[in-house]
């Protein structure tokens, strides 16, 4: 649980450090930056050699792949139906369609389920929300950000994404068998332990919350979906369609129902897709999902 209260922590700290101006005003851009080139990269390098995926594990990484596309559709259709900006519609696919089920995920189901769950959560993050934020959710980005782009333009954009080159890098040193160099695993230990605080705190830097920003019917729009709808959709797909049931089932259920992803969010905002309502969505969410992901908790047992 102390990994709950971190995660409070370090948003709070960001939270602090810009409203009382402990930081200078672009310390949030440099701590994005060092998360999607350094970080996220080192990630990848750490968990994804050593994986081992069997057919069992399909179902729930499929998840953040429904998520993402239903998100796509719902919102890609309310957009074109209430003629809201291209930004406003990119924003609200990339975050609401992508789960925190990573440094917010993995402590929450480790601390509700034990340790056997956190490599299912892991799996569900890595061949799941990992591939979509490091791929697909770029497309989005490009084709609902400002001006037009072409397809040879956004094939660049996907394959210069250092999370994505590092990503199908690991998957390479995993089919082959080979081993990470031991000299360089101290390396990423040191910078995956950075992950949660380095995010959280850049999330809270650009958090502006004020009353006024709380009553934006698309914050909630995003949220309803996120934290309501979508494990919904999870729980009646795979309890009666695939009657899937146990830990997969439960861990399938609840790691949809984390808040937005803060990668996503940092997606949105590079690319200029409302990035007040992109930190909002994040900001609000994660403590609001503590709630609610206690309320899928006990619904799926």
């Amino acid at each position: 649980m102390l990994q709950l209260f971190l995660i409070l922590f370090f948003l709070v700290l960001g939270i602090v450090s810009r409203r009382w101006s402990f930081v200078p005003e672009n310390a949030s851009f440099y701590l994005n930056k060092f998360l999607i080139y350094v970080i996220l990269p080192a990630l990848a390098l750490k968990y994804m050699p050593n994986i081992q995926l069997e057919k069992k594990l399909l179902l729930p990484v499929l998840t953040a792949w429904i998520n993402f596309g239903v998100s796509w559709l719902l919102f890609g259709t309310l957009g074109r139906k209430l003629q809201w900006k291209r930004s406003l519609t990119g924003c609200l696919i990339i975050v609401a369609g992508l789960a925190n089920t990573s440094f917010v995920g993995i402590p929450m189901v480790n601390a509700l389920y034990g340790p056997e769950a956190v490599q299912l959560a892991f799996l569900i993050d890595q061949a799941g929300s990992f591939i979509i934020v490091s791929s697909v959710a770029i497309v989005v980005a490009n084709i609902y950000g400002k001006g037009k782009k072409r397809k040879r333009d956004i094939t660049k954009k996907i394959l210069g994404f250092p999370p994505f080159i590092f990503f199908c890098f690991a998957i390479l040193i995993n089919m082959q068998g080979w081993k990470v160099p031991e000299f360089v695993l101290p390396v990423v230990d040191v910078l995956t332990a950075m992950l949660t605080p380095v995010a959280l705190t850049a999330v809270g830097m650009q958090l502006n919350l004020r009353f006024s920003a709380l009553s934006n019917r698309h914050l909630w729009m995003g949220l309803g979906y996120k934290l309501l709808l979508i494990p919904a959709i999870i729980f009646l797909l795979y309890r009666y369609l695939f009657g899937l049931d146990g830990l997969l089932f439960q861990v399938s259920v609840v790691e949809t129902a984390m808040a937005p992803m803060i990668t996503g969010s940092i997606i949105a905002i590079s690319h200029d897709l409302e990035p007040k309502l992109a930190s909002l969505l994040v900001g609000v969410g994660i403590p609001l999902s503590f709630l609610t992901v206690l309320g899928w908790y006990w619904i799926v047992g």
